[in-house]
């Protein structure tokens, strides 16, 4: 077996990840959306709908809003409204989101594995 460097084994692992459960439904431009949600929110600054929007590096306002309702169908997002203000849509990232990311950061953790260490401890 030939040992590829580990940048390639992760995108190895995460495309298969991406082709598991609900992740299959998802494409790449509603995967990097996710993550930036998901960035925001960690670091406590949940992005509106209007934000998301605005994220003109990763598509349309048009298709981002396409991919915002693919996410919240696949039930990685939710819309969560804060105090009476009805108008302002939040999205936060749901438990699935949570898991994906899990499985992400697992890959993550395989592929910079020593390759005779990854071996050892399978």
């Amino acid at each position: 077996m030939v040992k590829s460097p580990p940048f390639l084994r992760f995108l190895h692992l995460t495309q298969a990840i991406a082709g598991e459960g609900t992740a299959s439904t998802l494409d790449f431009t509603a995967l990097r959306l996710l993550e930036t949600l998901a960035i925001a929110h960690a670091h406590g600054e949940s992005m509106t709908v209007t934000e998301a929007m605005n994220l003109g590096s990763i598509a349309s306002p048009a298709t981002l809003h396409r991919k915002l309702d693919a996410l919240r169908e696949a039930g990685f997002i939710e819309f969560v409204f804060e105090g009476k203000n009805r108008r302002t849509k939040y999205l936060v990232p749901t438990s699935n989101a949570d898991k994906y990311f899990d499985k992400l950061g697992d890959a993550l953790v395989i592929a910079i594995t020593p390759f005779s260490q990854a071996k050892v401890e399978k």
